[in-house]
């Protein structure tokens, strides 16, 4: 006998619910990626996605759209905590993910730039300084095998910031791209492809069977035959341990009038970060500051972070110009004790793609098509 779904039609249940082959939770670039991949090698699959808020909920449609893959002094901190060849993968796995997404979109339709990455260094580190300076060969050979030639170098400072060492580092092979454009043009491939999307539902754990999944979510429960799981920051709340979320703050200036600036910017090991969007300083970061309190999935700012981008805005990036602050958002990373994503099945039916380390951008085409390929074709599904 068919159980009761006191919160849903008939037709509700039928139309969407029911018979489904795949079900994915998380709407950002990693989930549509996986299901864009399965309806290609599923043509004829029931697919569904689930996602917990009105628009993507964790970072997709939340960051900065740096086409990026690590400034000079990220690398070699991951060189820390990595072997030289994790690092190397790592690189390698960001640039070919940007090009899986700029070939699945156009850069026409994400606005695609390829406008360079600077790196800034603060007159008070000195010895970051130096020590990223004289490891640029180093890190060109160590990179040779993806890029085929070098692609950091030394530039002075003609941006004007204040407070920072004479000379950025530079790499040309950086750009930026419209976050938002790029999540339309996501969505609006996927529902192209007949995949169903629906929005608000918080998905609150599952149940593997025999042959499918239970899977619970706004007060009631269905079946899938198999479930990817793409929601990276919230992962935890599915029982994947491994994933700490990690909330990023950002800013965005109202207008600026003829605002020089041009290309993506980082400081402080990547962990504050800005860029020129329509003649706005777009500025965001600045999690090291209080890394317990910012290890949540909780939407909102801080008082200790939006003081810090407010004086680096102020006292660095434009600190003769008087400007308003017109937005104030965050976005929840996942992120763990290493950088390499979580992407393997936990079971026989259920997948995930997580912990994509504050490099979605970059990765999370990528990680959403590898998420689909773990699953075997099934003989009940063509």
């Amino acid at each position: 006998m068919q159980e009761a779904h006191s919160n849903l039609s008939y037709w509700e249940y039928k139309s969407w619910l029911s018979d489904v082959d795949f079900t994915i939770v998380g709407s950002g670039i990693t989930g549509l990626s996986c299901a864009l991949q399965l309806r290609k090698r599923f043509p004829k699959a029931k697919i569904l996605v689930l996602e917990r808020g009105s628009l993507p909920q964790g970072a997709s449609t939340k960051n900065a759209g740096f086409a990026c893959f690590g400034s000079v002094s990220e690398l070699l901190s991951d060189l820390d905590h990595h072997s030289e060849d994790e690092v190397l993968k790592l690189v390698k796995m960001r640039v070919e993910g940007l090009k899986v997404l700029r070939e699945t979109l156009g850069d026409r339709a994400i606005d695609f730039q390829k406008c360079g990455g600077y790196e800034l260094f603060l007159n008070t580190n000195l010895e970051l300084y130096e020590n990223c300076f004289s490891q640029i060969e180093y890190l060109d050979e160590l990179l040779a095998p993806v890029f085929k030639k070098p692609v950091f170098s030394n530039v002075p400072n003609r941006f004007q910031f204040k407070n920072v060492q004479d000379n950025l580092l530079f790499n040309a092979e950086e750009g930026a791209i419209d976050t938002g454009k790029m999540m339309q043009g996501l969505l609006q491939k996927t529902l192209q492809q007949n995949i169903l999307i629906l929005n608000n539902w918080t998905v609150t754990g599952f149940e593997t069977l025999s042959n499918s999944v239970e899977v619970r979510a706004n007060s009631i429960s269905f079946k899938t035959k198999k479930l990817f799981i793409a929601t990276n920051g919230f992962a935890t709340h599915l029982g994947i341990t491994q994933v700490q979320p990690a909330r990023n703050q950002v800013l965005v200036t109202k207008p600026i009038p003829d605002l020089k600036i041009k290309g993506t910017f980082h400081l402080d090991e990547g962990y504050t970060y800005f860029r020129n969007i329509d003649n706005r300083i777009l500025l965001g970061g600045g999690r090291n500051l209080d890394l317990t309190g910012e290890q949540t999935d909780a939407l909102g700012t801080s008082a200790i972070i939006q003081a810090h981008l407010e004086k680096t805005l102020s006292q660095i990036i434009i600190p003769q110009t008087s400007v308003e602050i017109d937005y104030r958002w965050s976005g929840i990373l996942g992120v763990g004790a290493q950088k390499k994503p979580i992407l393997k099945p936990l079971s026989e039916h259920v997948f995930c793609g997580v912990r994509l380390g504050g490099m979605g951008v970059a990765i999370g085409s990528q990680i959403g098509k590898e998420l689909a390929d773990l699953l075997n074709p099934p003989k009940s599904i063509k």
